[in-house]
């Protein structure tokens, strides 16, 4: 995903508008938007078993990156999903895949900040469900989002929040250096006002948005050495990491440890015993009537 790089809120000068100005680790480079594309692959099944949409349904995809999971909503609900995305860069490549797959009319792509996304007077209160996935951890205020994606929705709407707990990652055997790597690297969002656990707390904020909390979970993400796709798992750790290696370094890690650690966490990965434990948090909220 890449999303709106977070959220500490401000005006602009020319124009009045609300603007984000919080910091996105993971960028949108083409090796990111490869990353977030193998993890759509995985991923967007299970998320949409979860979600449960139906044919019908109108929905809106906060902070939808490279459109792949809307585009996945759009096929089961037969209506075209409306995606915010603050990334140009972003939106862009969404465009572009999505017209490559044939499926350029199942999302429409609006750049906007989820701070103050920009509804049109026949949208706000609308939608049937308001679905935002690993945004919330880049929020300095991940509440306000929550609220924005509450009044989005029409009485008895849902609100369906997927997002990272990182302290969750297990790895074992564990490799060399990576926990305090890992730990460091969790770091990272502090020092820029966001939340690296933020999967922990989905119930309450869409109890805090005003929402009742309807179901909680864990879609399961990690594997063990003997499934084809345990490198892609691993890769995706080493990927995250190798991307915020400055802002690791920032935080008094040595550059070199880093790289020392990544290398031998790609070894431990050939392991026949090395195994991963992880997990999406995801809950759902429906708005009184």
């Amino acid at each position: 995903m890449t999303h709106g790089q977070g959220v500490r809120g401000c005006w602009d000068i020319l124009g009045g508008q609300r603007m984000s100005t919080s910091h996105y680790t993971h960028g949108s480079s083409e090796d990111e938007q490869q990353r977030l594309t193998a993890l759509n692959t995985r991923l967007n099944r299970r998320c949409l078993d979860a979600a449960q949409f139906a044919a019908g349904e109108r929905v809106v995809d906060f902070g939808a990156g490279l459109g792949q999971f809307s585009r996945a909503i759009a096929r089961v609900t037969g209506v075209r999903v409306l995606g915010l995305e603050r990334s140009a860069e972003q939106i862009a490549e969404a465009t572009r895949q999505a017209a490559a797959d044939g499926e350029a009319t199942l999302v429409e792509m609006r750049q906007a900040d989820v701070v103050d996304p920009p509804f049109q007077p026949d949208e706000l209160g609308q939608f049937d469900a308001a679905h935002a996935r690993f945004l919330l951890e880049h929020l300095p205020d991940p509440l306000l989002v929550v609220r924005n994606m509450a009044r989005a929705v029409k009485p008895g709407g849902r609100v369906i929040l997927s997002d990272d707990d990182y302290d969750t990652l297990r790895l074992w055997p564990e490799p060399h250096g990576f926990a305090p790597l890992w730990h460091a690297y969790q770091r990272t969002y502090d020092r820029h006002g966001n939340d690296p656990i933020v999967g922990r707390r989905l119930v309450q904020l869409l109890h805090q948005a005003g929402l009742r909390p309807r179901r909680n979970a864990l879609i399961f993400f990690g594997g063990c050495a003997g499934e084809p796709e345990f490198g892609d798992v691993v890769g995706n750790i080493a990927s995250i990491i190798d991307e915020a290696i400055d802002d690791i370094v920032a935080t008094g890690t040595p550059r070199s440890s880093v790289s020392a650690t990544l290398d031998a966490l790609m070894t431990w990965s050939r392991q026949p015993d090395s195994a991963v434990w992880f997990g999406m948090s995801w809950a759902e909220g429906v708005r009184p009537n």
